[in-house]
């Protein structure tokens, strides 16, 4: 029988999830953004509306043809409630795009950077482009149309074409022309300013001579979303096969598995629309039309052909991470770490320490074995280099590669199968669990016996988004965290994910329990009349469990503070139920990413943590997720400097009202931009003094204060 959950103060995470993105499109619409941010912001809002539609909106119809009494714990919604919902939101989000996408083209084009169309090419302009098009473009076109030879082709995934109804002695056909991807989407026109025209704009421009003995009756460009949620568990993909090999078979089945989404540039005809209504089995409900084009990836081949001076001017300031001050250039990494825990705060500071200990370790004498949990990795990744180079030094390298990380499992099955031929050991993880953790534990041994140096991360061990998102790093030689990565590993390598661990907090067991633990610890603290504190980083809150302790943390007088990136489905504020929790989510130059939890509003007490984790059902139940307890009191003193700057922030920070609408914070007095401060920051820090640390301590559990 399904539990009854009290809805009142919760929202669906999917409702939720499309206001996230809609904040990344605000940040395109901001004056003060530089014009190719802006336009960055663009692509990314519509990149992520992309991966909606493929992994939520595909999952949802699965849902509803399964089971469509299901009522989501946090809406009450089913699911043809939840996709009715998601219709109305994503209505008004194309229109409000379009907007953006026209304030900026003009902007662009009172800057020379001219977006242009064939009805307004000048003559010598129009012979360039049919010449451009009879010489480039037709020799590789492959142009169809339907009928008993040709039946209705399968169309991919998030590919471009041009949908037409050809009309010949009164019947009407279906043609389709594929965009070729051989060729620039951006053809630049012969001039000193930068003229530009699409090229699917010039294909549809062209139709006429492509489908000469027909008349055209209407023609559009179009783009086909499907759904993308395959779950390698499923029945249905059950195989004897190399694993490897299994998953290789399942992200072909990605593109062709059934349609949640046909998009037109521009207004589509009657006919064509209904027509590939009725072959691609969708509903108006299932259509949209944009007059931004489909497939913004061509902004960032604009900023890059502007020239260098351009594209500086339209920019953000170049920043490059910095090299940590409490890291000695000319000393050995682990002789460091060894000395007292090291910390890493990305974009901010540069990865480089890692990658170091990393290279030092493959070439050691003392270091036994590597061995490491990876999820993302760069396309030319130094980690792999190293970790390769120390199995060939005769050191034993385990790699716990997660295959069915969504949409990277590509590359990391090709890096997987480089490692194996190098002599690493790959193990790929459990059956039922996706392995999200970031750990790395180097064994090394001296004359005075076994020793740990153990890193634990908040983000991927991967060089390009360790600039773009914001992540912590921890790096110990402390024993006993040592040994809880040992038997970590030595679980995952024998498929127990029930493992007991004394520092660690490790899901599917263990981690959400603790925690809430912590929670309850700090509900009975108040209850008794004694101060206590809650702050939580993440990127997404959906956890029912955790939602509704925090709910009873806040009826006790427990101050919450909560930063959350994107999906939050709890409501602050409501008398009763959650008025004292705060809300705020940062959407910037940066990707909020690190996840930090903190219970206590005193010192003496309080516990820190940096994880892998955010609070939603997929990560504390259904994946193997590390949470690492932070001890060293600068590191814990550098954290709260950080939580404390996120409180401050008036620039980026949004906070959630318990209507559910996110709303700028007042700037009275100062504006402070958390990262740019941070850019700031990194550059110039040094160790605090004991006064500064007071100050820092003083700030932060003040914000926990009631006003």
């Amino acid at each position: 029988m399904r539990e009854n959950y009290d809805v009142s103060f919760t929202q669906d995470r999917e409702l939720s999830w499309l206001k996230f993105d809609e904040r990344v499109l605000d940040q395109a619409a901001i004056s003060t953004v530089p014009l190719f941010e802006r336009l960055k912001f663009l692509e990314i809002f519509t990149n992520n509306l992309d991966e909606f539609f493929m992994v939520r909106v595909g999952s949802i119809n699965e849902m509803k043809m399964i089971r469509n009494d299901h009522r989501d714990i946090r809406s009450d919604f089913t699911p043809a409630q939840q996709l009715m919902e998601i219709g109305l939101v994503v209505g008004p989000l194309y229109q409000k795009r379009d907007q953006v996408y026209a304030d900026l083209r003009q902007e662009l084009a009172d800057n020379g950077i001219i977006h242009k169309d064939m009805k307004s090419l000048s003559k010598n302009e129009k012979k360039y482009v049919k010449m451009y098009f009879e010489n480039m473009i037709r020799p590789i076109l492959s142009p169809m149309v339907v009928g008993k030879q040709h039946p209705f082709p399968h169309i991919s995934n998030k590919d471009l074409y041009i949908g037409l109804m050809l009309k010949k002695k009164e019947k009407l056909s279906f043609g389709l022309v594929p965009v070729p991807k051989e060729l620039d989407r951006i053809v630049v026109l012969p001039d000193k300013e930068i003229h530009f025209l699409l090229l699917e704009e010039i294909i549809l421009y062209y139709c006429e001579n492509i489908f000469e003995n027909y008349e055209i009756a209407e023609k559009n460009i179009l783009c086909i979303t499907r759904s993308a949620d395959i779950n390698p568990d499923d029945e249905m993909y059950e195989t004897s096969d190399d694993y490897r090999l299994h998953m290789k078979k399942i992200i072909k089945k990605r593109g062709r598995l059934a349609p949640v989404r046909l998009e037109f540039h521009e207004k589509a005809g009657i006919e064509l629309t209904e027509y590939l209504k009725e072959m691609l089995q969708l509903t108006d409900a299932n259509i949209y039309e944009s007059q931004t084009p489909l497939d913004l990836k061509y902004v960032y081949k604009i900023a890059d052909g502007v020239g260098k001076n351009r594209k500086k001017l339209f920019s953000y300031q170049a920043f490059e991470p910095v090299d940590s001050p409490d890291f000695n250039q000319n000393e050995s990494i682990t002789k460091q770490i060894l000395k007292g825990d090291k910390f890493l705060s990305f974009p901010f500071e540069s990865m480089e320490p890692f990658i170091r200990l990393l290279k030092e370790s493959s070439r050691d004498k003392e270091t036994i074995s590597i061995k490491i949990t990876i999820y993302r990795l760069a396309k030319q990744a130094k980690i792999v280099k190293y970790l390769c180079e120390a199995a060939e030094n005769g050191k034993e390298v385990l790699v716990l590669m997660e295959l069915r990380a969504r949409f990277d499992e590509e590359n990391n099955i090709n890096y997987a199968e480089i490692l194996e031929n190098a002599g690493c050991k790959v193990i790929y993880g459990f059956d039922e669990y996706k392995v999200h953790s970031k750990v790395c534990l180097f064994t090394k041994k001296n004359i005075k016996g076994i020793y740990y140096i153990t890193q634990i991360g908040t983000g991927n061990y991967n060089e390009s988004t360790s600039k773009l998102y914001t992540d912590l790093s921890l790096m110990t030689a402390s024993t006993e965290i040592g040994q809880d990565a040992t038997k970590f590993f030595h679980n995952m390598a024998i498929f127990n994910a029930d493992g007991d661990y004394k520092h660690l907090l490790v899901a599917p067991h263990g981690l959400k329990e603790r925690l809430i633990e912590n929670i309850r610890f700090e509900t009975m603290k108040a209850s008794h009349g004694q101060r206590a504190a809650i702050f939580m980083k993440m990127n997404s809150m959906t956890d029912r469990q955790v939602i509704d302790a925090l709910s009873e943390a806040s009826c006790a007088g427990v101050e919450i503070f909560l930063v959350i990136r994107g999906i939050c489905c709890i409501l602050p504020g409501l008398k009763g139920k959650t008025e004292n929790i705060h809300i705020e989510s940062i959407v910037g130059r940066f990707l909020e990413h690190s996840r930090i939890y903190v219970f206590g509003a005193e010192e003496e007490d309080m516990k820190m943590y940096i994880s892998s984790a955010d609070m939603m059902t997929r990560n504390t139940t259904r994946r193997v997720e590390i949470a690492c307890p932070i001890y060293d009191e600068h590191i814990r003193h550098r954290i709260m400097r950080y939580m404390e700057k996120l409180r401050q922030d008036n620039v980026k920070a949004r906070v959630l009202t318990s209507s559910g609408e996110y709303v700028y914070k007042p700037q009275k007095g100062y504006t402070l931009d958390s990262q740019e401060y941070y850019i700031r920051y990194a550059a110039k820090r040094k160790s605090e003094t004991k006064t500064e640390q007071i100050s820092i301590l003083r700030k932060f559990f003040n914000m926990f204060k009631k006003k």
